[in-house]
């Protein structure tokens, strides 16, 4: 045992004269204003006796980097204890914050969110503050432990908080994933002291919570779903089943246990008992009850068809019987992969804004945070990709024209052009011109050696006039950006009404453009739809700036939960969840 020395007169003195403020404290003041005292009083009115230890940046540095695990969150802690001139974030007056109980239970279920408790379980904590609850009594062994526990807690809060926040995988570090949306940008010291309560925020850090509601919406139904993989799953369907509405067969009683569940038989009556005996075998009306293929069991399989974007026709078999046949651990992991994308997500959207899902189809039009129309687009097919970004919509371009990019020129036009240029030219509607917009000059096509041209030497623009027969039909929207992709009209509308819509060569066309524009023009002087429609007639190019360059994302999420709680899926269509698997689960 330590021996304790004896107070000085000056020690003494000093413990009267505080406990005589105090007093006085105590009787003419609020319990604000003795708090605001308490607060002034440096270090003296400690639990424990003695000053709050302090840290220091060598401290620091030597206890995040003594545990590898810690290194790479080594900058937080260095800007979290600098901005509070390196006092202790987890002790108040020798004491523990309730905060870090708190965050110490956060990752006892981190399998909640998808992420692994064992990977923020680096340190002994319940021994720790056993420790430290024995020291209580030798002040310089208590002073040492909460130093350790305090750079401990802190160090495991922004492991746990980056990967929470920013996600366990950095996309622009794998290629293949194909990612380049703006990134959340959370400051995770920042968001300590929110949770300290230090600071003020409008982001759900002081509860731990996740910064989208449409993450915590895929993260309730992921409890939903491993709920239904520890009940062994969901019934598989025959692989030769074939149903149309109407029909009957054995194969129903699991199509019936898939989606309505193992309890959802219809009871037998005078009229359909549950056996029936028939002389026609496959016969529908002699079928048993359970095995017809009817009613809410067919608007059932309508409804799954659409959840996973198919044509809900009800008839049970390819595309459809596939995706029935998706296992639930298949589903639980595609639900995990987006849940991740979403801590890539920028932690705020602005309140306006346009957003393409590509493997949904879809761009949704929101303002002021929320979705006021949707519409279905095309997107790159397979080998012409539509790059995964963000930007900003700058122009509305009506009639305008199409740039006949080289590939084209070089791969389908060459032999025409060689053959007879102007009369190709003339058919397609397209022209030759040297430079650019206002300024581009014609140039005739029968100059240009079109069996020698290459994509180096070509120096010129080939481009189809506005019209009907324009690839970028009669509108198209700019955010200017390097993989040169752009919302655009399209002449062929009756792709639309495909359910797997990826036709582009990277660009997407939206099925309703001039709604579109009419939109993204509704605050700019004369731009109302009839001026709209008259421009595009007229086949003069026209570029209209926006009045506020709006944000647009182009997005890859082959999974969601929609506001009713139905949960969707679609293919990964591109192989971007292939690719982010190898990452995520190894």
């Amino acid at each position: 045992m330590i021996e304790r020395t004896r107070p000085s007169f000056f020690t003494s003195f000093f413990g009267w004269l505080l406990g005589l403020l105090l007093v006085t404290a105590t009787v003419s003041c609020s319990q604000d204003q003795k708090a605001q005292l308490q607060e002034a009083l440096p270090d003296a009115l400690t639990k424990g006796g003695g000053p709050q230890p302090k840290l220091d940046s060598v401290y620091v540095v030597k206890a995040m980097t003594a545990e590898p695990k810690f290194k790479g969150q080594l900058d937080w802690a260095k800007k979290f204890y600098k901005e509070r001139d390196f006092r202790l974030g987890w002790f108040r007056n020798h004491e523990l914050v309730p905060q870090a109980q708190t965050m110490l239970g956060v990752i006892n279920k981190a399998a909640d969110e998808g992420l692994n408790p064992k990977d923020y379980q680096i340190k002994n904590f319940d021994k720790l503050f056993q420790d430290l609850e024995a020291a209580q009594s030798d002040t310089t062994r208590r002073n040492a432990l909460e130093k350790e526990i305090d750079v401990a807690l802190s160090a495991t809060y922004f492991t746990y908080a980056s990967d929470f926040y920013r996600g366990t995988v950095d996309p622009r570090a794998v290629k293949s994933i194909d990612w380049d949306v703006k990134r959340n940008k959370v400051k995770l010291h920042k968001a300590l002291m929110t949770i300290l309560k230090e600071r003020e925020s409008t982001y759900g850090y002081y509860d731990f919570e996740p910064l989208h509601p449409e993450y915590d919406r895929l993260k309730k139904v992921l409890a939903d779903y491993r709920a239904i993989q520890r009940n062994g799953g969901w019934p598989a369907i025959p692989a030769a089943t074939k149903l149309k509405p109407g029909a009957a067969s054995p194969a129903v009683a699991a199509l019936r246990g898939r989606l309505l569940g193992a309890s959802a038989v219809p009871a037998a009556s005078a009229e359909t008992p549950a056996v029936a005996v028939s002389n026609r075998p496959g016969d529908p009306a002699a079928a048993p009850a359970a095995q017809k293929y009817e009613g809410e069991l067919v608007n059932a399989v309508k409804e799954f068809q659409t959840l996973n974007g198919l044509k809900p026709d009800g008839v049970v078999g390819g595309e459809t019987l596939r995706e029935l046949n998706v296992s639930v651990s298949q589903r639980i992991d595609q639900i995990l992969m987006n849940m991740e994308r979403w801590r890539w997500i920028p932690k705020k959207f602005e309140a306006d804004y346009l957003l393409v899902n590509i493997p949904e189809y879809t761009l949704h039009v929101v303002e002021d945070n929320k979705e006021v129309f949707n519409m279905p687009v095309i997107v790159g097919k397979r080998l012409h990709e539509t790059p995964i970004f963000s930007d900003k919509v700058e122009f509305v371009v009506l009639a305008p024209y199409w740039n006949v990019p080289f590939s084209i020129i070089g791969n389908e036009l060459r032999p025409k052009l060689v053959a007879n240029a102007q009369a190709t030219l003339d058919r397609l509607d397209m022209e030759v011109v040297k430079g650019w917009g206002a300024k581009a000059t014609p140039v005739d096509p029968n100059s240009i050696d079109w069996a020698n041209v290459s994509e180096k030497t070509w120096k010129y623009t080939l481009r189809r006039r506005p019209g009907p027969k324009n690839d970028l039909g009669d509108v198209k929207f700019i955010f200017p950006n390097s993989n040169d992709v752009y919302l655009h009209d399209t002449p062929h509308d009756e792709l639309f009404s495909q359910t797997k819509r990826g036709f582009s060569h990277g660009c997407v066309r939206v099925a309703e453009p001039i709604k579109l524009a009419e939109y993204l023009l509704r605050n700019k002087p004369g731009y109302d739809r009839s001026t709209i429609m008259e421009t595009i007639a007229g086949r003069e190019e026209k570029y209209v700036t926006l009045p506020e360059k709006l944000p647009v994302y182009l997005v890859y999420f082959t999974t969601w939960v929609d506001e009713a709680g139905k949960i969707h899926f679609r293919d990964d269509i591109y192989g971007h969840d292939k690719s982010l698997a190898k990452e995520y689960f190894n």
